[in-house]
C-alpha cells in the first residue's frame, strides 16, 4: 500500500490529487473505520491511517476521512484548546488552503474566511505570495502552511505576510524542518525533479530549512514563537492521535 500511496503522490500533479481526494475519501473513511486512532478534526475512529509521503511513506500519517497528516492534527488541536480561533470575530488569510480545514473554518460563523493561492483549484483567490493582492494591514489571522519551501524569494514571501497582517493579529506558518540543523540547506541550481527529491526531500521543494527559520521571520518584523504543543499531550494521545513527536508550530504576531 505504501509503494501505491508513494507511486500516485510522484505521478499526478497536486492541483488533480486534490479533486480525486474528494471522491476517494468517503471510501476509505468507511474501509479504514475502526477503534484504535482518533482523527481529532472529525471525531471518527479508525483501524489504521494512511501511509503518506513523496519519498519513505510514513505508516499511519493520513487520517482516511479527512485527509489530515500529523501536523493537520497537531495544528487542530493547538487551534481548540490555547487560541480564540473558534470563539472570536477574525478575518483569516489561508495561503495554499488545507483540505481537512476548508470546509470547516469556511462553516464557522465567527470567521471571515479567505483563502488564496496560484496553483490550488480550490481558493477564493488566485495570488501569487510575492504579490499579494490584499491591503495593509487587512488579517487578524493567517495560514501559510508547507508553501515556503516552494518559493525561492522566502523573504519577500514572508514580508508580504507580515504586510497584510493587522498590529496585533497572528498566524501558523509551519514549513518541513529538520530540527537537528542550525542553518538552511538551499540550493536553487538544482532544478531536477529527482535532484530536488533527493537533496530537499519532494521533487518541488527548493530547501529544507534549519532552526534559523525563526530567525528569518524575526527579521522581516515577526514576534515568533515556537510552540511545542507536543509537550501538553500524554504519550497515549500522542499515539491515539498520530502524531509526530518534536513539531514545533511557529507561531508568528505582529507587533
Amino acid at each position: 500500500m505504501k509503494q501505491v500511496f508513494k507511486f500516485f503522490l510522484n505521478l499526478i500533479p497536486r492541483p488533480i490529487l486534490i479533486k480525486f481526494s474528494y471522491i476517494f475519501s468517503p471510501f476509505f473513511s468507511w474501509f479504514y473505520r475502526g477503534d484504535k486512532y482518533l482523527d481529532p478534526i472529525d471525531g471518527k475512529k479508525y483501524r489504521k491511517f494512511l501511509p503518506y509521503g513523496y519519498d519513505k511513506p510514513r505508516d499511519n500519517a493520513l487520517a482516511p476521512g479527512t485527509l489530515s497528516l500529523e501536523r493537520h492534527r497537531l495544528m487542530w488541536l493547538y487551534l481548540q484548546n490555547d487560541t480564540n480561533f473558534f470563539s472570536s470575530s477574525l478575518k483569516v488569510l489561508s495561503i495554499a488552503p488545507e483540505q481537512c480545514f476548508l470546509k470547516r473554518f469556511k462553516r464557522l460563523k465567527n470567521l471571515e474566511y479567505i483563502t488564496a493561492d496560484l496553483y490550488s483549484p480550490i481558493v477564493d483567490v488566485k495570488a501569487d505570495i510575492l504579490d499579494l493582492p490584499f491591503k495593509d494591514n487587512e488579517f487578524d489571522v493567517i495560514f501559510c502552511n508547507h508553501v515556503l519551501e516552494h518559493i525561492e524569494n522566502d523573504t519577500k514571501a514572508m514580508s508580504e505576510l507580515y504586510r497584510i497582517m493587522r498590529p496585533g493579529g497572528w498566524g501558523i506558518f509551519q514549513v518541513p524542518m529538520r530540527y537537528g540543523y542550525d542553518k538552511t540547506y538551499e540550493d536553487f541550481s538544482i532544478t531536477d525533479k529527482e535532484e530536488r527529491k533527493k537533496h530537499f526531500g519532494q521533487y518541488d521543494h527548493v530547501r529544507w530549512y534549519g532552526m534559523d527559520y525563526f530567525e528569518r521571520l524575526e527579521k522581516v518584523g515577526f514576534q515568533v514563537e515556537q510552540v511545542k504543543y507536543y509537550k501538553t499531550l500524554s504519550k497515549s494521545e500522542m499515539e491515539k492521535y498520530a502524531l509526530s513527536k518534536n513539531e514545533i508550530l511557529p507561531v508568528v504576531r505582529k507587533r
